[in-house]
């Protein structure tokens, strides 16, 4: 029969744990029991030694041995018995110089010569050792045997039957293959646990089915085009796609770093990071409108979704300043209808000078009011942006002026950038206010932008709020978030360099101050002489 590998990962993993426990537990058992024999082996010759000197010191054994004849039943033997009967042992063989026994079990061997070799003994040493006599193999001993003055005047071999030994080493087997398999049955036992945990961990896949879901995974996050950023229980990230490295401005040494060392201080990091609750949270990042959310996994961990709302914000202002312009042209339809309806009157009455001097009083107005924008805001998308906004305070019944301190000569680096920090403060101050006042600087290359409002000011404790992504305490419209404009002009500033604040007006409202370094690019003396 074939026997198949088991597909799914837990039981791969029982598997090859229990063959793991299972062999460890047979090299420890085998470990075990090897110098396990050679212990007994030598526990038992030290017996047979420690029987040969008991032996060897017995008194009158050395008369007994000078003084008579090697005979069974002679006082030799006779002593030899009493002693091995004694203590045990196969045999005690008492020998002279010669190496002839004078004691033996069988006793017909006695008054022959030994059939191992006694020399050592006879030349004074102790040995011990395992080998084959007589009565087969045993664990022996030999001792010189002395007489009074110290002289050699035989020996004694002492033997231990060699099956004795075999016999204490396979009684020690049974008790510990108990301990062995109770070690392998505890062993399963954490193993099962393992895989059981392991299979609930990978809901029963297999190796090649988590292959499949990696490559999948990976194939999807790079390929979608919402950022996806999932970090692990203590911060760090963990994955990482594409359109997050671009959204965030990281890289992929980014992941495995805590979030707070890659990313600055800051709204976007604490909305990453889930210190701040709620769905759909509003946040900028380098100039960039981000829709967060955060939704917790099962190990402590988070995945945080990031959409970019950069294009939706600038379509849903642009929108706003289409309806404000279609208001402004709606006004100055009524306007110019009332206007008609007044020349047409005068020249009904035939009173022709002074329809031609209404005429040019309402041109001249209307061109001189335009003129001297852009006398002194040298770039046509703000100057642009000044009328535009003036025509829709007029439509509001507010009124928009432009600073007459205001001096912008130079040339903008981005007008789009100023244009949007511009725009904001504007309707900003148009949503609470009938006076809004415009002053722009040049200082050196940098710009200045200051629009002063006649609104209610904003408080002291608030005043660092205002420029938080998603506060407002105005009502959204239907086609996008509040809580943006202030915060992208402040990352726009910061993006310069420079700052936003906000401050009390003289006289009751509020002064947005927003100081933009090297925003201009100073033109050359050249230049300003050949345009004067």
């Amino acid at each position: 029969m074939r026997i198949h590998w088991p597909r799914r990962v837990f039981a791969q993993v029982l598997l090859t744990q229990v063959a793991i426990t299972a062999g460890v537990v047979m090299l420890v058992t085998g470990l075990f029991l090897a110098p396990l024999s050679h212990e007994l082996d030598n526990q038992t010759m030290r017996r047979a030694l420690s029987i040969a000197q008991t032996t060897a010191a017995e008194p009158g054994l050395v008369d007994k041995l000078l003084n008579t004849e090697p005979s069974p039943t002679g006082p030799v033997q006779a002593e030899a018995e009493r002693i091995r009967r004694a203590t045990g042992a196969l045999y005690i063989v008492v020998m002279d110089t010669r190496g002839v026994r004078w004691s033996h079990t069988e006793t017909d061997r006695i008054s022959k010569h030994v059939s191992t070799d006694p020399s050592t003994a006879l030349s004074g040493r102790e040995i011990m050792q395992i080998d084959i006599g007589t009565l087969g193999r045993s664990a022996r001993a030999k001792v010189p045997l002395r007489d009074r003055h110290g002289t050699v005047v035989g020996a004694v071999s002492v033997g231990i039957a060699y099956k004795s030994v075999r016999q204490g080493l396979l009684g020690t087997i049974p008790a510990l293959l108990q301990y062995a398999g109770a070690a392998l049955a505890a062993g399963v036992l954490a193993a099962l646990a393992v895989s059981r945990r392991l299979q609930r961990s990978t809901h029963g896949l297999a190796f090649a089915d988590i292959s499949a879901l990696l490559d999948e995974r990976e194939a999807m996050l790079h390929s979608i085009r919402e950022a996806v950023l999932a970090l692990d229980a203590r911060g760090r990230i963990r994955l990482l796609n594409d359109e997050a490295q671009r959204l965030l401005d990281l890289t992929p040494e980014a992941v495995g770093r805590p979030l707070g060392d890659v990313l600055a201080p800051g709204r976007t990091a604490e909305v990453l990071a889930g210190r701040v609750d709620g769905a759909n949270l509003l946040t900028v990042c380098r100039g960039r409108v981000l829709i967060a959310n955060r939704m917790p996994t099962g190990d402590g961990g988070a995945v945080v979704t990031l959409r970019d709302r950069t294009e939706l914000e600038l379509l849903g202002r642009e929108l706003d300043s289409t309806h404000g312009l279609l208001d402004a042209l709606r006004a100055q339809d009524h306007e110019h209808a009332n206007r008609l309806h007044t020349l047409l009157g005068l020249l009904e009455l035939g009173r022709h000078e002074a329809a031609v001097e209404f005429v040019t009083e309402v041109t001249d107005g209307h061109r001189a009011s335009a003129e001297q924008v852009a006398e002194r805001v040298s770039d046509p998308l703000l100057s642009a942006l000044l009328v535009g906004k003036a025509a829709v305070a007029a439509e509001r019944g507010a009124s928009l002026r432009v600073s007459p301190a205001t001096r912008l000569p130079d040339v903008v680096v981005d007008p789009r950038d100023l244009v949007t920090v511009l725009g904001n403060l504007i309707d900003n101050a148009l949503d609470v206010a009938t006076l809004v006042e415009v002053e722009l600087l040049a200082e050196g290359a940098g710009a200045v932008l200051r629009v002063s409002d006649n609104g209610p000011g904003v408080p002291v404790a608030m005043r660092e709020r205002i420029f938080m992504e998603g506060w407002s305490t105005k009502e959204s419209p239907a086609h996008r978030e509040r809580g943006i404009g202030l915060a992208l002009v402040r990352r726009l500033a910061e993006r310069y360099g420079g700052s936003a604040r906000v401050a009390a007006r003289a006289g009751g409202g509020a002064v947005f101050t927003v100081v933009l370094p090297e925003a201009l690019a100073v033109r050359q003396l050249s230049e300003v002489g050949g345009a004067q």
